[in-house]
């Protein structure tokens, strides 16, 4: 059997290379309908809050279906599950595309959802078994920053491609281009040596599922997921509805390349996770969460390049929050790391529901200063828990000194 992937090792490259674009086409996928949230509600005669469903639906149908597939995963295996998570997804992004209903679209878009489930948390799941423990880390911020690099990839390509042609064209290009990186993915990830499968019946799962709800460290770390993954949806699905009305005027396009600002997200994802690695999870967290606060507020400044720079700050605390988060849940759980990865991704992507759907009724309401107060309640409660996670450590540590 071989034993951890470490750095310097043949399979480390193609490894993270394969983890990274597999992130790529599952954030493609899960976004490439945010920038036309104002289109459908314009072409469709939708409220914002409606149109928002397009993402919601989908967060929403793949946090509910990340259990099940986590143990499809530990009796069928990972790469299986993730190979055809990511084939089926790109070719439903097509089929997508030719939609002329939008209540059609918002049902394609949930069967998508259930089969991108098949992805984040097993690959968080490989991850924890197949790579060092001391480069955990390292290896979960680039995984994640191809979240970024795919989220900004999939916004600019279907914000262009809308401009020039239509919303149909541009699904039809994103998901051509992630049907042919599936395949490379399929390729290219090394088979599982540290995995072996499990036999368990899906009514052992919930009392599993349960202990690791009992354990108050995995927990809060959950429920830091749900908190700073809804901010950063509500901020990402609305933003677009101010920058393209008075005074600004912006086109799709410009707004569109407005998120590239996500590549300070696969910097942040990176750094923040190698950070963590030595200087601890929870003072990282702690800094990262303030970060994605005070990019929000900034964000109420008038001047557009001012408010850019806001969205860019937040960004960056949100790749670094989602790196320490998600490797600290790794390292909590002593067993069933899958489940346990994919508890985190549950509330991570519920909050993605609820707070990013609840966004637009808080557009309507006040406008993009109540966006803003959402946003800024959940990551004050985000912050407090950082804080309480950071105590709980400092005295763990001291107890330490005095055994």
């Amino acid at each position: 059997m071989r034993g951890n992937i470490q750095k310097g090792d043949p399979l480390y490259w193609r490894g993270i290379s394969a983890l990274f674009l597999g992130s790529f086409v599952t954030f493609a996928l899960l976004y490439c309908t945010q920038p036309l949230i104002p289109v459908f509600s314009q072409e469709f005669k939708v409220a914002p809050s409606y149109a928002s469903l397009s993402i919601s639906f989908v967060t929403g149908l793949l946090a509910l279906f990340m259990l099940a597939m986590s143990w499809l995963s530990d009796v069928r295996g990972r790469k299986i599950v993730m190979g055809i998570a990511l084939l089926s997804s790109s070719v439903l992004a097509v089929i997508i595309s030719f939609c002329q209903n939008f209540e059609m679209l918002l049902a394609l878009r949930a069967l998508q959802g259930i089969m991108l489930a098949g992805y984040p948390a097993i690959a968080m799941a490989y991850i924890n078994e197949e790579f060092d423990p001391s480069i955990a880390g390292l290896v979960m911020g680039i995984y994640i920053s191809g979240n970024s690099v795919g989220g900004l990839t999939g916004r600019i390509i279907v914000s262009t491609l809308t401009d020039y042609f239509s919303w149909h064209i541009a699904l039809v290009g994103i998901g051509l281009i992630s049907l042919l990186v599936s395949i490379w993915f399929w390729a290219s990830l090394p088979d599982s040596c540290n995995f072996s499968p499990k036999t368990i019946a899906i009514k052992e799962v919930v009392p599993a599922l349960a202990r690791k709800l009992k354990n108050t460290e995995l927990f809060l770390l959950y429920m830091t997921g749900f908190l700073i993954m809804g901010s950063f949806v509500t901020l990402y699905n609305y933003i677009g509805y101010s920058l393209m009305s008075p005074p600004y005027n912006l086109s799709q396009t410009v707004v569109g390349c407005i998120f590239g600002v996500y590549l300070i997200g696969t910097f942040s994802s990176t750094y923040m996770g190698k950070l963590a690695d030595n200087s601890g999870s929870s003072k990282i967290l702690c800094l990262s969460v303030g970060i994605m606060l005070l990019g929000c507020l900034i964000t109420l400044h008038a001047n557009l390049y001012i408010k850019i720079i806001g969205v860019a700050i937040f960004t960056y605390g949100f790749f670094g929050s989602h790196s320490v988060a998600s490797s600290w849940v790794g390292k909590c759980a002593h067993s069933d790391k899958a489940q346990a990865a994919s508890l985190y991704l549950l509330f991570y992507y519920v909050g993605a529901s609820l707070i990013g759907t609840m966004g637009g009724q808080f557009l309507s309401w006040y406008g993009w200063e109540g966006v803003v107060l959402l946003i800024g309640i959940s990551l004050m409660f985000a912050l407090l828990i950082a804080a309480f996670l950071l105590v709980k450590e400092a005295r763990y540590k001291e107890e330490l000194i005095r055994v």
